[in-house]
């Protein structure tokens, strides 16, 4: 049965965060006089980005809310950066300091170059929605920021969040609500992600068809496990027809 739907997810798939996210840091670190504290750019980068995929996790997993886990993430960089005060930084201050940050990031977002083209290939015989590990308004903000939002409007607004849904992929449950959203079994729909286990096995655990969109080409090209690996969002709508 030929795909009817494609689901996909944002971050690093169709909304280049890592991009983002790396230019608003650092100016942001620079703004604040903190990046002197670390011998080298990238060190400051990989502590942020390791705090953030802790805090993450425990937000995905409802141990904490999405606001909590970003208040959590300011304390953690602080502290290990040398400022034995932030451990008990009330919420209010760590709040100014990552919308501070979020204001340099939101500077630097893009889509990625081949996000907008495929979308736009696709749409005229598909589907199209969104299954993201993240909250509704955020990744909406993203869809907009960037021009791709109208991609999805036209199908009825497909974007499922684990905020909202209640649970995170790689739970069946969340792809399964995507699929009910676009009013197609799972078979029907192809689910393209950049996150092996969360987003390709997760889907193909829940019945989809699931592409790993690996840009980076870290994994095998076959890996033989029922996902079929993209090294570019250009690839899909061939790999669809197939």
């Amino acid at each position: 049965m030929p795909v009817r739907g494609v689901l996909f997810d944002v971050d690093d798939t169709l909304f280049d965060y890592s991009g983002s996210d790396e230019a608003g840091f650092l100016a942001h670190l620079t703004a604040e006089g903190l990046l002197e504290r670390f011998p080298e750019p990238a060190a400051a980068l990989a502590l942020w980005r390791e705090i953030t995929r802790a805090e993450y996790a425990r937000y995905t997993s409802g141990e904490i809310t999405f606001a909590a886990h970003r208040h959590a993430r300011v304390r953690a960089f602080l502290s290990r950066a040398g400022d034995p005060a932030a451990a008990a930084l009330p919420d209010e201050a760590a709040a100014a300091w990552f919308a501070a940050y979020v204001s340099h990031r939101d500077a630097a977002w893009a889509a990625f170059a081949d996000a907008a083209p495929v979308l736009a290939r696709l749409a005229p015989r598909h589907r199209l929605g969104v299954v993201s590990n993240s909250a509704r308004a955020a990744q909406c903000r993203k869809l907009a920021g960037t021009g791709l939002l109208a991609y999805f409007e036209r199908f009825g607004d497909v974007i499922v969040c684990s905020e909202e849904h209640g649970e995170a992929k790689p739970a069946p449950g969340i792809f399964l609500a995507g699929c009910a959203a676009l009013g197609l079994a799972p078979h029907e729909v192809a689910y393209v992600g950049d996150n092996h286990a969360v987003d390709a096995v997760g889907a193909r655990d829940a019945g989809l068809r699931a592409y790993w969109l690996d840009r980076a080409g870290t994994g095998p090209a076959a890996p033989g496990d029922g996902i079929r690996v993209l090294r570019s969002l250009a690839e899909l709508p061939a790999a669809l027809d197939r």
